[in-house]
């Protein structure tokens, strides 16, 4: 079937108390395996392309291979451009097909923010393109943050309703202490921002740095309005411990098939997982 709609799936994950999957894609194997497994578990799943991915496949093979999954899909397949740094790189999307994409202007001061988030809002909507946007500051694996310097970086519920009114975006990812990589010890995730936020904004929020999240509180931010939850160092993990088993137990190994088709079935196995966890199962 053609790509699915992001602003649909998320908003009956809204309605309906789940949360869709975005898995980030880094090759062929992967794509195999994250749609797999959504036809497997009859759910709706989007595929996220960083900027370092499309860099590194080539942005013709990464849509080229997307739109052949979703061509032979049962269930909706997204192609989401994940973290997009400027309005050049998201109009360069649109022309390879990509039908939703995020602008990440969360680094810029608010009305910067603003205004270039808006922009892209403009130029998608009349081609039926979904845009995601993002306001304070998602932390990764660099980051030691003192208690006053993690408040900084927090989402204020008051701009991000200021944000969301002002820019039209069909998705929204409040900063709640949530970080992209291994979190170094048990995330401390601000819930009582994230309700403020879905109260004053009403549509559905994006939950980063998924891996690492404990269980229970992956389904209270869902249940206070997360709607899509991004996954992607999990994968890579089970990816790379799987090749690595391999090697280490058989040092003639060269057949690339040989260890890729078991690295596949680990992100299949990693992709499951979380799917029965977000609820989307079924839901396709």
């Amino acid at each position: 079937m053609p790509f699915g709609s992001f602003k649909e799936a998320l908003e009956d994950g809204l309605h309906h108390g789940y949360a869709v999957g975005q898995f980030n894609i880094n090759n062929l194997e992967w794509t195999q395996a994250i749609v797999e497994v959504a036809n497997e578990e009859n759910s709706p799943v989007i595929l996220g392309a960083s900027e370092g991915a499309i860099k590194y496949m080539g942005i013709e093979y990464m849509a080229a291979i997307a739109k052949a999954a979703a061509d032979m899909s049962k269930v909706p397949i997204i192609l989401h451009l994940d973290h997009g740094s400027s309005y050049d790189v998201i109009l360069k999307c649109i022309r390879h097909g990509f039908t939703s994409v995020m602008i990440d202007g969360s680094h810029f001061p608010l009305e910067e923010n603003i205004a270039l988030t808006k922009k892209v809002v403009e130029a998608c909507h009349p081609l039926g393109i979904h845009v995601e946007g993002e306001l304070g500051r998602i932390g990764g694996v660099e980051d030691d943050l003192s208690v006053d310097a993690r408040e900084a970086t927090l989402v204020h519920p008051g701009e991000a309703e200021r944000f969301v009114k002002e820019t039209g975006i069909d998705a929204f990812a409040p900063a709640i202490g949530s970080q992209h990589g291994h979190y170094k010890g048990k995330p401390n995730l601000a819930f009582d921002r994230l309700a403020q936020v879905q109260t004053l904004t009403g549509i559905p929020l994006v939950l980063h740095g998924g891996t690492g999240i404990p269980d229970e509180d992956v389904r209270r931010a869902i249940s206070l309005g997360v709607s899509k939850v991004n996954v992607n160092t999990e994968n890579q993990s089970a990816f790379t411990n799987t090749v690595r088993e391999i090697f280490d137990r058989d040092k003639e190994v060269f057949d690339p098939r040989k260890y890729l088709g078991p690295a596949r079935a680990a992100i299949k196995d990693a992709v499951r997982t979380k799917i029965r966890l977000f609820g989307s199962n079924g839901r396709g």
